[in-house]
Parts: C-alpha cells; structure tokens; sequence
C-alpha cells in the first residue's frame, strides 16, 4: 500500500487541533524556554549548557507531546479505531509525530535564540541532534501505547526527563555515584561527545562511536514502537 499524503494530512490536521485545545499539554514546552532565558542572561554560556536545553526540549517536547497526544487517543477509545482505518502503520505514526517534530523545532530554535547560539556550521552536531529527535519520538510513541491516559503519561515521563533530559546535569556527581556513569551512553551525553569532536577538528572515523550509540537508541525505540503498535491491533 502506497503512502497517503491526505491521509497523513487528516492525522496531522486533527492532533495539531487537539494539542492547541490541551492547554495542560502544550504548556510543557514553557519549561526549556525557562532554561534559555535563565542561560541566556549569563556572561559566558558553555556549549554543556546550550545541549542540556536542547535535550531538556527533546525530553519534554518531543517525548512528552508524542507520549501525551498517544495516551489521550487510546483514553477516549479513538486510537483503536484509527488503527483499523484505512491508514497504514507509517501514515499514523508519521501524521502524528510530525506534530511533535514541529512543536519541538520551534521550541529549540527560540531557545537557541535566546541564548544567542547557532547551530551554523555544526553539520555533525545537526545530525546528531536529528538522530536524537527521532529517538525522542520512538520513545513518546511506545510510552503513548503503553500508558493508559494523559495523567499517567506525566508520571512516565518524570524518569526520561532526568535520565535522557537533565543525564548532562547528573553526570558531575558520576565521581561519587559510580552508578551514574551508565548516563554517559545517553544520546544527551552523546551530543556533547559529538560537539567536542567537531570542535576539535575530529574526523568522520571519531565520530562514529557517539553516532552509533545514538542510532542504537534510535533502534531499541522505534523496534519497541513498531511491536507494541502492532500488538495493540490485534489485541
């Protein structure tokens, strides 16, 4: 079956309409806007801190939105039926994490704004970035799918909000909490390896170990994604 363009249209029309009605919702991306204007007043702003607000949004954006408009779907028994449309497993997920996509390239790139930073010029950390993004996303849809309303979906999030959102604030205390190391491998983490690297000139060889791990994470999400949706169907 061929992808459908006004399908995926319909999707996105009518979760962009219902994130602008969820005041509750929508109100999470105030939160790394908050960082960039606390960051944003400071003399000097390291690029540690510009990435910490750029996973902090992917966290709370891109996861939460995803997780949160899934979640009220499968709550008001509508998501069943849109999975017994005519619409594919590509055109739902797709229709319904461009919203999410959106939602978080804005909030990025005011808060890129406001603490005066360009990702100009970066092309590996861009990538890196995109790759996270879409791990974001995979994750939203399956804690979506997993959870039963919009309530429990805000519990769900507390722990990928400070694991994969604020990992980059919890690893200077890795010295004394050797358990803590295991964040090192979080994309968040990942990105401040990448940023480093091109900083410092490194090649396309050096920088395969962070793109790995990320696209590993990007794997794990979307291979968890596609199995729980399609459980779900034939529940």
């Amino acid at each position: 079956m061929t992808f459908s363009v006004k399908r995926f249209t319909a999707i996105f029309q009518k979760d962009f309409k219902d994130l602008y009605r969820n005041m509750y919702v929508s109100s999470t991306a105030i939160m790394p806007l908050i960082f960039a204007v606390i960051y944003g007043r400071m003399d000097q702003v390291t690029i540690e801190m510009h990435l910490f607000v750029i996973s902090i949004s992917l966290a709370l954006v891109a996861a939460f939105l995803q997780c949160a408009m899934i979640a009220e779907e499968k709550e008001k028994n509508t998501l069943r039926g849109l999975m017994l449309s005519p619409a594919t497993l590509t055109e739902i997920l797709a229709g319904k994490s461009a919203v999410s996509i959106l939602m978080t390239v804005v909030v990025v790139g005011i808060s890129m704004f406001l603490m005066d930073f360009s990702l100009a010029g970066r092309g590996a950390l861009i990538a890196g970035v995109v790759l996270t993004l879409i791990f974001f996303i995979g994750l939203g849809t399956w804690m979506g799918l997993i959870t039963k309303s919009v309530i429990e979906a805000s519990v769900y999030i507390l722990p990928v909000m400070f694991i994969f959102g604020m990992g980059n604030m919890f690893m200077a205390f890795a010295d004394q909490y050797s358990f803590l190391e295991i964040l090192a491998y979080t994309p968040g983490i990942q990105l401040e390896e990448i940023a480093g690297l091109e900083d410092s000139g490194a090649g396309l060889s050096e920088l395969t170990k962070p793109f790995a791990i990320i696209g590993a994470w990007v794997v794990v999400s979307i291979t968890l994604t596609v199995i729980t949706f399609r459980k779900r169907m034939t529940d």
